[in-house]
């Protein structure tokens, strides 16, 4: 975020457009990535990494690979990590009986018209009056 500085936009203008205080713009620029960002992308790179050879595991697998490899996280944070990366088992997501999506309607909607501002509508019409015994 320097360069606008350099194209002769100000920093107090660059802060109102991203909507940040410049106190924010200040600590950002001192330090972009911080140790807590740092630290959750070497965890997700190990879960990464174990996931990748053995994709039939869940996350408890994946934590004892990441804590082998000498990464350390909670077992919560390891199912966070694989949770919000869809790192999910093989064998672990139960799918539909021909793991397909549901197919089009059974019927059409037979009674559905299109009017001149194209809103779909209904016209419930009989063609004939019924008469009664």
């Amino acid at each position: 975020m320097t360069q606008p500085a350099t194209e002769g936009i100000t920093v107090a203008l660059t802060c109102r457009v991203l909507k940040l205080c410049r106190q924010q713009y200040y600590r950002w620029l001192a330090e972009p990535i911080t140790q807590a960002e740092w630290d959750q992308a070497h965890r997700a790179n190990a879960l990464f990494d174990a996931h990748r050879d053995d994709p039939e595991f869940g996350y408890r697998y994946l934590h004892e690979k990441a804590a082998a490899a000498g990464v350390s996280m909670a077992a919560r944070t390891a199912w966070k990590l694989c949770s919000v990366n869809a790192w999910w088992s093989a064998f672990g997501k139960k799918r539909g009986r021909s793991g397909q999506r549901p197919g089009p309607r059974v019927h059409d909607d037979l009674l559905a018209i299109v009017d001149e501002h194209e809103v779909t509508r209904h016209e419930f019409v009989a063609e004939r009056r019924t008469r009664c015994g």
